[in-house]
């Protein structure tokens, strides 16, 4: 399926409910919104299912086009998930189109839209919404700015590429606010994070003559710190940036006994063939799984499948 073929799709049906990726971060809410917003200029009903884990943070960009209670789709819209276990939680039905741009993506949708060299979901919604509707408004370039912008981490990690400046720009053009969302997103700390990220400087473990640097975040870290779900906005790519790294993992302790792992790397390790070992997925050079255990268990665990995948 190619962009043309996506927007005639969407063309032929209404009533939509479009979904967000459990952990929702700033890629699949902004380009939810955005392709919600599209979609209502070009008259149709569509609205996004609410998702329970959604900060306080990203929650003003999408709230107004939630779903209100009782409200009855007829054409389903999964955005940037890779699998039927990431949908929406509390949602149980099938999926009628995926768009994403996970490589790792499981075609689980009746139809599905995947740009797999493209750093952000966003940059795919965007191509959509021009086929659709041939134009974005300065409310829908500012959400995929947003999208893009915070998977590719402000244009510092290794998956943005040309695509994701040209993408930039063309949303600058049409009024995206980059100076609201890189100030929002980048530059701003509240206090409990700048502290979470001395105790995760200090707890930082070095393998392979530095080359992979592993950092736990405990539940004890975050009560210390004072941190909430907010707070935690890419605190994966804090590893990365020790020099000499060439794969980060971060092991996030859970509530339910579970840790939620994020791997970084450079081009010379895969991080998704690395996650596949524990059941997750997602890009070469970003990725994420989750696993049972204790960080410490966890870590021994990261530890040998990136030593069965990386020789």
């Amino acid at each position: 399926m190619n962009f043309k073929d996506c927007a005639e799709l969407l063309k032929k049906n209404d009533n939509f409910l479009l979904l967000t990726h459990k952990n929702p971060d700033g890629d699949t809410v902004g380009s939810a919104a955005a392709l919600c917003s599209a979609l209502q200029r070009a008259g149709k009903t569509a609205y996004v299912m609410p998702n329970p884990a959604l900060t306080d943070k990203l929650g003003g960009y999408i709230a107004p086009f939630h779903a209100p209670e009782g409200y009855a789709h007829a054409f389903v819209v999964a955005v940037d998930i890779a699998t039927e276990g990431l949908l929406t939680p509390g949602y149980t039905g099938g999926v009628d189109l995926c768009i994403d741009h996970h490589p790792t993506n499981t075609h689980y949708a009746a139809s599905t839209l995947v740009c797999g060299e493209r750093s952000s979901c966003g940059e795919v919604v965007l191509e959509v919404i021009k086929a659709l509707r041939g134009s974005v408004t300065r409310c829908e370039a500012t959400l995929l700015y947003m999208a893009l912008a915070t998977d590719n981490g402000c244009f510092r990690y290794a998956n943005t590429n040309a695509a994701s400046f040209r993408a930039a720009a063309e949303l600058m053009r049409f009024g995206a606010d980059n100076g609201e969302i890189n100030m929002r997103f980048f530059r701003m700390a509240s206090p409990a994070r700048i502290k979470l990220e001395g105790l995760i400087y200090l707890s930082m473990s070095y393998y392979r003559e530095g080359k992979i640097v592993v950092a736990e975040i405990t539940q004890d870290m975050m009560r210390t710190a004072g941190v909430s779900e907010e707070d935690m906005d890419d605190i994966a790519s804090l590893p990365g940036r020790a020099e000499g790294c060439a794969l980060s993992v971060t092991i996030r302790e859970q509530s339910d006994g579970t840790c939620r792992l994020s791997l970084r790397s450079t081009e010379e390790v895969n991080s998704s063939e690395i996650c596949a070992v524990f059941g997750g997925g997602g890009h070469a050079l970003a990725a994420g799984c989750t696993v049972s255990g204790t960080p410490d268990r966890v870590r021994e665990m990261i530890l040998d499948g990136i030593n069965e995948v990386w020789k």
